[in-house]
């Protein structure tokens, strides 16, 4: 799926002119914005993705939809296994299926989910799918979007959630 904007229209445009901010919700910092109906739909596509959760043990359903610098949208959802090691978050379910299919180049992540699918509060990523995010993703300029529904929302640089990460260019330092 591509990124359609209110007027139908594809076009390149997710963040807003070089160096405009705006002020997160519940008085975070202020972080270079993205286009409110790509926010959207990223959310809406997340929100869509819960009905695919496979989460029979912790019953806690979680959506993501990750937008690659191409404008294409990829979705994921939790998948629980029984010895739980193998679970996967819907956020690594997101990236491995775009990684999947060649994509590596990615601008932002709409990440939603609660108990029963009921979206009460935010759903950050866990540390596995930060560090994940880290290997594909510039930490300064990709965008993660924690969502209770369309109208509520925060949006977060990577390099928010995981200050310090490490990543591909730590291995390749002089």
């Amino acid at each position: 799926m591509n990124v359609e904007h209110d007027h139908g229209e594809t076009n390149e445009l997710i963040c807003r002119k070089q160096g405009e901010l705006i002020q997160n919700k519940g008085g975070r910092k202020p972080v270079q914005a993205l286009r409110e109906d790509t926010c959207r739909q990223l959310i809406r596509e997340a929100i869509q993705s819960l009905k695919y959760s496979y989460s029979p043990y912790s019953g806690f359903k979680v959506g993501a939809a990750l937008l690659t610098k191409d404008l294409k949208i990829y979705t994921g959802c939790n998948i629980e296994n029984a010895s739980y090691s193998p679970t996967s978050c819907a956020e690594r379910t997101a990236f491995f299926k775009a990684v999947s299919e060649g994509k590596k180049d990615f601008q932002a992540i709409a990440i939603v989910g609660g108990k029963d699918g009921v979206l009460d509060d935010y759903c950050p990523p866990c540390g596995v799918c930060r560090q994940v995010m880290m290997e594909f993703c510039n930490p300064k300029s990709f965008f993660v979007i924690l969502a209770k529904s369309e109208a509520d929302y925060w949006i977060y640089t990577l390099e928010d959630l995981i200050p310090m990460g490490f990543g591909p260019d730590n291995l390749f330092q002089k």
